[in-house]
């Protein structure tokens, strides 16, 4: 078994690649991550944090 390792998506990338790399590692469509992330930033703000520190956190794919 494969395992699995959370990278930002260099083929499905809007910004920086993080809600394509989350959709993968999760194996969901890249819409709803990008959904629940427009819902947390619309919300509290912390969506917005959350997101730079991913892109700068997470290395991106090979």
């Amino acid at each position: 078994m494969a395992e699995k390792k959370l990278y930002r998506s260099v083929s499905d990338k809007k910004l920086f690649g993080v809600c394509g790399g989350l959709a993968k590692y999760f194996d969901i469509d890249p819409t709803i991550v990008r959904i629940i992330l427009l819902v947390m930033v619309l919300c509290c703000g912390i969506g917005a944090v959350a997101y730079l520190i991913m892109a700068l956190v997470m290395p991106e794919e090979k």
